[in-house]
């Protein structure tokens, strides 16, 4: 436990960035999980709507430095190909 003041403050900082990067991750998984089911379900105008919510999500995560930005693009492109070929 710090004793300094300073230090004090870095941990409450700390804590609640940790929350808001797991929410937004959170919401970012949950996001391209649904766009998977709707997939796997075969519905292609419920994955459309899927996808364009999963990608804003993944977009958001990026810039909010919680993914790479390497990793919103490979995650924005595997979306992309699981959504062409259920439009096949």
């Amino acid at each position: 436990m710090p004793n300094i003041k300073s230090a004090i403050k870095r941990v409450d900082v700390i804590e609640k960035k940790t929350l808001q990067n797991n929410m937004i991750k959170s919401a970012y998984k949950t996001a391209i999980k649904l766009f998977e089911a709707a997939v796997e379900e075969g519905n292609k105008e419920k994955a459309m709507e899927a996808y364009k919510v999963a990608i804003k999500k993944v977009d958001q995560a990026c810039t909010k430095g919680v993914i790479k930005a390497n990793t919103a693009s490979r995650k924005k492109s595997s979306l992309s190909k699981k959504l062409n070929t259920i439009s096949k």
